[in-house]
């Protein structure tokens, strides 16, 4: 073994975790190397597979909850690591990103979950629903950063998916308010760091990138969790983790089991990113002797500056992004149906919009929080409610926290805001209906 290890940190997305990967394993002394689009090769060559870079042992940071193709994500993932040792293996990332697959593993080797449905028709969810008391948490199987879960209310009716994705029943745990929940963040064996964290003003989800708060749960984290996110973490065969737990009347219960948790809100709150440990952890995979001190001191600091091994991409890596037209043929779908509807695009509106009505017949839902829009020259802006809302484009689907308004007076039903529009390129010439039907009506503009 050279002095030097190179550790590849595979990651498609520019995420700080994955930065911070790359230097901490560089202030260990080693060599990183960021396996990304640009700079990824895979070869075989009369029966030799290569792989460039070439690296020693591989950190798995290949998001599949966000994705539309996670298939694609897994088989690439799948490839390097029948090559070189990788860290969170992706079988392991697979069953983790699916939460009923995930709660299925947990509950057969005797880790606590809440109650959990998961039927593969609407009748069927619809017939058990009365089971799971008078509110219940409505889930996609997958999904990331709080979307595709909703509360939903005894007579609210269910469709077996949302969108494209299957959707399951789970038992409402834990009456908090504000509502509260645990990550435990875990490293092979060890816990480095743990968080309370706490649901935004006018939501019920903790997450942090919902504006959820959090708290330093590391010194205080009872024995039980503890003991359970070790196991969790065991069970799904993780390397690392970041487990969500909360506590009920009768102790605690697994939620998720996340293989690429992000940092920020552990830091924020703890003061410990887990960046030095995930690095020290690769080392260890192959034999290289790691000093606790100088990793627990690289903890101290989330370094997510750009790394030195960061890949430039070159002019031909460049894609252009897919074509959004003016207006668009657009498919919505919330927790009781889905629509097709023709949607208009404005640049101006920072959040995508949606017709009261509209909104009732698919079961966008339930409220979350409000925000404050401006309509037009209006000094004063107006109150509205937010919902998470599933809009596919042309076979993609997009998560998104709508406003309801009322659009009777208006030419569309769903107006696409930035929040859509960022993945695409704006052809205002592009319609999929005649100009003459167009109003020039005062639409919408988020503060």
């Amino acid at each position: 073994m050279t002095s030097a290890v190179r550790v590849g940190v595979l990651a498609f997305h520019d995420s700080k975790e994955s930065k911070a990967i790359c230097n901490a394993v560089e202030a260990l002394g080693h060599r990183p190397e960021w396996l990304r689009e640009e700079n990824t090769l895979v070869t075989i060559d009369d029966g030799e597979v290569r792989l460039e870079p070439d690296v020693d042992v591989i950190a798995n940071r290949l998001l599949l909850s966000n994705t539309d193709q996670p298939t694609e994500e897994l088989g690439i993932a799948r490839t390097v690591a029948a090559q070189k040792p990788i860290l969170n293996h992706p079988d392991a990332t697979a069953v983790a990103a699916h939460k009923m697959a995930t709660a299925s593993l947990l509950a057969r080797e005797g880790l606590p979950v809440p109650d959990t449905l998961l039927a593969l028709s609407g009748s069927n969810l619809n017939a058990h629903r009365q089971e799971f008391g008078p509110e219940a948490v409505y889930k996609t199987a997958i999904g990331t950063h709080g979307g595709g879960a909703w509360k939903v209310d005894t007579d609210d009716v269910l469709t077996a998916k949302v969108g494209k994705r299957r959707a399951f029943l789970q038992e409402l745990v834990g009456d908090r308010n504000p509502p509260r929940d645990l990550r435990v963040y875990v490293v092979g064996d060890r816990i480095v760091g743990a968080m309370y964290r706490y649901a935004a003003a006018e939501d019920w989800r903790t997450n942090v990138h919902l504006g959820g708060d959090v708290e330093d749960a590391t010194g205080s984290l009872p024995n039980r969790p503890r003991e359970i996110a070790r196991t969790a973490t065991s069970v799904i065969d993780l390397d690392y983790a970041g487990v969500d737990l909360i506590e009920g009347d009768d102790g605690w219960y697994v939620l998720e089991v996340n293989p690429t948790a992000g940092f920020r809100g552990l830091y924020r709150a703890t003061g410990v990113s887990p960046a030095p440990y995930i690095a020290a952890l690769a080392l260890r995979r192959l034999g290289v002797d790691v000093d606790d001190d100088r990793v627990a001191g690289l903890a101290a600091t989330l370094d997510d500056s750009p790394p030195s091994c960061m890949p430039r991409p070159t002019a031909t890596d460049f894609e252009e992004p897919p074509v959004i037209g003016f207006t668009e043929r657009v498919v919505v779908s919330g927790t009781s149906g889905t629509q097709n509807v023709i949607g208009k695009a404005d640049s101006g509106a920072a959040r995508t919009s949606i017709d009261l009505r509209l909104a009732a017949e698919i079961g966008a839902g339930p409220i979350h929080t409000v925000s404050t829009v401006r309509s037009g020259s209006a000094r004063k802006g107006q109150s509205r409610p937010v919902v998470d809302l599933v809009v596919g484009i042309g076979g993609t689907q997009h998560t998104v926290a709508a406003n309801i308004v009322d659009r009777s007076h208006m030419s569309h039903p769903l107006l696409i805001g930035r929040d859509i529009l960022k993945h695409y390129f704006l052809d205002i010439s592009r319609r999929v209906e005649d100009a003459s039907v167009y109003p020039l009506d005062d639409e919408d503009t988020e503060e």
